[in-house]
């Protein structure tokens, strides 16, 4: 599983020029699931997610978590996070999982950052052509692959 981690002020999400979901300060996480991920992926990257310390303390150092600033979190599938550029100048999404295990992984994720996260998670719609509008703080931007465990 990869996720990419964007602390943000504020975004908001789109399906067919509606809105679908919207956060206020907190991270926008966009999730790729991989043909060979398994549920501890899926338990390491959202107990990561949840205690990633990306928001300043009183002393302007990166020493909060979201859950310590009461901010939000809004997850979104983006399978192309898994893209192969080795070869060619087409992308290759071999490494991404695709149909029900994708969905079902993603939404696993979800459960779990919701079942370990105090307030309610946001989400996109999972499949679908999404526009996301946000206002990133810092920029902060954090990659996590949990094969790597990084």
């Amino acid at each position: 599983m990869k996720v990419v981690i964007q602390r943000v002020k504020g975004a908001e999400l789109f399906v067919e020029n509606k809105r679908y979901s919207k956060i206020g300060s907190g991270l926008l996480v966009l999730v790729a699931v991989s043909i060979d991920d398994k549920q501890e992926d899926i338990n390491w990257v959202a107990n990561k997610l949840v205690k990633l310390r990306i928001f300043n303390d009183e002393n302007n150092q990166m020493n909060r978590s979201v859950g310590e600033v009461d901010g939000e979190i809004m997850i979104v599938s983006q399978f192309t996070l898994y893209a192969s550029t080795k070869k060619g100048n087409r992308p290759s999404f071999i490494k991404s999982a695709s149909g029900d295990f994708a969905e079902k992984s993603y939404l696993d994720f979800v459960d779990m950052v919701n079942r370990i996260y105090k307030f309610k998670v946001k989400t996109g719609k999972f499949g679908a052509s999404m526009n996301i509008v946000l206002n990133n703080d810092g920029p902060v931007t954090i990659v996590i692959d949990s094969k790597a465990k990084e």
